[in-house]
C-alpha cells in the first residue's frame, strides 16, 4: 500500500475520534476535536499532493479519498445540528449529504463503465469551503466553552458587561448559520457542475434502462 492510501486510512481512523471529542461538551475535548479535524484536513492535502507528484494515483485511492472526506465532513455537520447552541437547521445538512450521495453514485456508475471521475476544481473549492466553515464553527464552540467553564473569570465578566461583548456574541450566534448556508449553496452548485459535465453518461444509462 502506497503512502497516499495510508494517509487516507489514517484519516478514516480519525473520524470516530473526532466525533467522540466533538460531542463531549468540554473545553479540552472541543480543542482536541479541532486539532483532529485540522490534522485530518492536512493529511487530505498531503496525500493528494504526494499521489500526483509521485504518479501513485490509484483507482482505490481515487474512490476512497473522497469517500473518507465525505465521512469526516458529514460527521461534523450532523454533529453541529445536534448542538442546539449553533442553531444550524437540519435541512441544510440534508441537502449537503444528499449531494454527496448523488455524486458518489455518479462515481460508482462511471467506474462500472471504466470511467474515473477525478476531483474537479468546483469540487475542490466546495471541499475547501466546507473545511473552512467547520474549522470556524469549531472555534466558535471553543469560545462558547471558554465562557461556560470560566463564568467567574475577570475577562468573562468584563466581556459580558461590555457593548463589544454583546455585539460579538450576537455575531457568533448567527455566524454558524450563515457559514453552513453558504457552504450548502456552494456544495449544490458544485454538484450541478458534475452532473452537467457527465450528463451524457447519465443520458446513456437512462436510454439503456428505458430500452
Amino acid at each position: 500500500m502506497n503512502l497516499p492510501n495510508r494517509l487516507t486510512l489514517l484519516r478514516l481512523g480519525l473520524v470516530p475520534a473526532f466525533m467522540v471529542f466533538m460531542f463531549v461538551d468540554h473545553l479540552s475535548t472541543r480543542i482536541l476535536a479541532l486539532i483532529i479535524f485540522i490534522i485530518a484536513s492536512i493529511t487530505d492535502w498531503i496525500d493528494g499532493k504526494v499521489a500526483r507528484e509521485t504518479g501513485t494515483v490509484t483507482v482505490i485511492g481515487t474512490f476512497l479519498d473522497p469517500l473518507v472526506d465525505k465521512m469526516l465532513i458529514c460527521t461534523a455537520l450532523v454533529g453541529f445540528v445536534e448542538l442546539h447552541e449553533l442553531h444550524i437547521p437540519a435541512w441544510m445538512v440534508v441537502l449537503i449529504i444528499g449531494r454527496e450521495f448523488l455524486i458518489t453514485g455518479l462515481r460508482s456508475l462511471a467506474a462500472k463503465r471504466g470511467i474515473v471521475i477525478a476531483a474537479e476544481k468546483g469540487g475542490k473549492f466546495k471541499t475547501a469551503s466546507q473545511i473552512t466553515s467547520i474549522i470556524l464553527i469549531l472555534m466558535i464552540l471553543i469560545f462558547h466553552s471558554l465562557l461556560e467553564f470560566q463564568p467567574n473569570a475577570a475577562w468573562v465578566l468584563s466581556f459580558h458587561s461590555s457593548s463589544f461583548g454583546h455585539s460579538f456574541t450576537r455575531i457568533l450566534d448567527h455566524l454558524p448559520y450563515g457559514l453552513v448556508l453558504l457552504t450548502t449553496a456552494l456544495t449544490l452548485f458544485s454538484g450541478y457542475l458534475y452532473i452537467r459535465k457527465y450528463r451524457d453518461l447519465l443520458n446513456r444509462e437512462f436510454r439503456m434502462n428505458a430500452g
